[in-house]
């Protein structure tokens, strides 16, 4: 098949073929000078650079030209998210799964695991100890299951999630992470409110993912592939991309991901909302020694430098798969959301100790929710717990170009503020409230707009009196 960006065949817009000349083109000029410096002047513009041009740049091992592209992916982030950074959490409803993913504990041959599928009630229960420790933006995770975990389960908890106010508590975002399905149920999905739709493709490489896919209904490549084009056809306008780095080449991946993100813009006039870039990592029944394409540190860290540069414009998301060492390494080449407080077991949330039993992966930074605020701040970020532009209708090719036309700061910055102060006066521990409050005086007078920071200013004194949920 000959590669076309704009086709909605999985085959042509991830075209094989294409990639093994991008990274045969890659070969051959990861010494040119040349060629190097031109995409780098390219992409110094970020307006971002072509999956070949990043191939080569990934290929690259010349020292000074690999740290020019950790300079700009470092730039680039700052001019886009600032120091920004999107808390979530990842609410885990039932893992039972039909499929027979080989990386994946909840893969149905697995007959150790217990199988959990929280009630609506059981979800209530969840969603009160996540709004407890200060959350407002969930990723509800799900088995791909007909039976026990069917689309209207998904309505059903979504429902639920959105209407459990528990003290100051409140979801206002819930972004899901559920097996491709078809157009009219990603309607239903809009319907229900959803923020982003996010859908992990794994690997980019047909044969290596129909072998690691055996069976069940996510074997079929092209069908799962397509599901963001159908997602995007059902009205929903941000959605999340991600492959899990170790399954296959790290080279082939970036260069398929960044074409996934090409082809969404040329057929859908958008791209990704966000990239996720999760690696192999150890879980009940799988070892991670049985996958010869595990990533190590330094190449990771010029992944997400590479992606950064890129698709200047879309969010990229760490999991708590990363330890501390590693998420505060990639948070300044271009992660703009991380987790924090995870469970990724079933239930997890209201344990009163840790049961990783029915866990999906390992993780590796079990720091509570106000320990990762505190830690970030620490590091001079500002933990966000925004979630304005979805409630004012500000997605898709809305939130893009108001992000390109650079004001998005005279949102972000001061919402990023304000739910930050909301954090601190009703869940921080007092060490992690002092620092909050200076850093909040200190941002405050960056806010670009005058107008806007007045404003900003008056909410932060409402905030202080008790009232909640303001936003520009």
């Amino acid at each position: 098949m000959k590669y076309d960006s704009k086709s909605l065949n999985a085959e042509e817009f991830i075209n094989h073929e294409e990639i093994m000349d991008s990274l045969s083109y890659a070969e051959k000029n990861k010494e040119n000078r040349t060629v190097l410096q031109a995409i780098l002047e390219k992409a110094k513009q970020a307006k971002g650079i072509s999956h070949r041009e990043a191939a080569v740049l990934m290929e690259c091992e010349i020292p000074e030209v690999n740290e020019e592209i950790r300079k700009l992916a470092m730039e680039i982030k700052e001019k886009f998210y600032g120091r920004r950074i999107v808390m979530f959490a990842p609410l885990y409803l039932s893992n039972y799964c039909v499929n027979g993913c080989t990386y994946c504990p909840y893969h149905h041959k697995n007959h150790h695991i217990p199988r959990i599928k929280l009630t609506q009630e059981e979800i209530r229960k969840e969603v009160i100890a996540l709004q407890d420790m200060g959350h407002k933006r969930l990723a509800i995770e799900a088995g791909e299951d007909p039976v026990n975990n069917p689309l209207e389960y998904i309505l059903e908890s979504i429902e639920t999630i959105y209407s459990i106010k528990h003290k100051n508590g409140a979801i206002r975002r819930v972004n899901v992470n559920i097996a491709a399905t078809t157009t009219e149920n990603y309607t239903k999905l809009k319907d229900a409110g959803i923020g982003t739709y996010i859908l992990f493709q794994e690997t980019y490489h047909k044969e290596s993912y129909e072998k690691l896919h055996p069976t069940g209904p996510k074997h079929d490549y092209a069908y799962h592939t397509e599901a963001m084009d159908r997602a995007m056809q059902g009205g929903i306008d941000d959605v999340g991309l991600g492959v899990l780095f170790g399954l296959e080449r790290y080279r082939y991946e970036l260069v398929g991901i960044l074409m996934h993100a090409e082809h969404l813009e040329a057929a859908q006039g958008v791209g990704p909302h966000t990239i996720s870039v999760p690696r192999i990592c150890p879980a009940d029944d799988i070892d991670i020694d049985d996958f010869s394409n595990a990533v190590p540190d330094e190449i990771f860290e010029k992944i997400v430098s590479i992606i950064r540069i890129a698709v200047p414009y879309t969010g990229m998301i760490i999991s708590t798969r990363e330890s501390q060492q590693t998420r505060e390494r990639v948070l300044q080449l271009g992660i703009s959301q991380i987790s924090g407080g995870s469970r990724t077991s079933v239930g997890g949330y209201t344990e009163p100790v840790r049961d990783d039993s029915s866990a999906q992966f390992d993780v590796s930074d079990t720091r509570s929710l106000d320990e990762v605020v505190n830690w970030l701040m620490r590091l001079g970020y500002i933990p966000s717990f925004c979630t304005a532009c979805y409630r004012a209708g500000r997605t898709g090719d809305r939130f893009m170009s108001l992000l390109k036309s650079g004001q998005i700061v005279n949102c972000c910055q001061p919402n990023a503020l304000m739910t930050l102060k909301e954090y601190l006066e009703d869940y921080a521990s007092s060490d992690t409230k002092q620092i909050g409050e200076k850093l909040i005086a200190e941002e405050m007078q960056k806010i670009p707009n005058e107008s806007v920071r007045k404003r900003a200013m008056e909410y932060l004194g409402e905030l202080q009196e008790g009232k909640r949920d303001f936003r520009f």
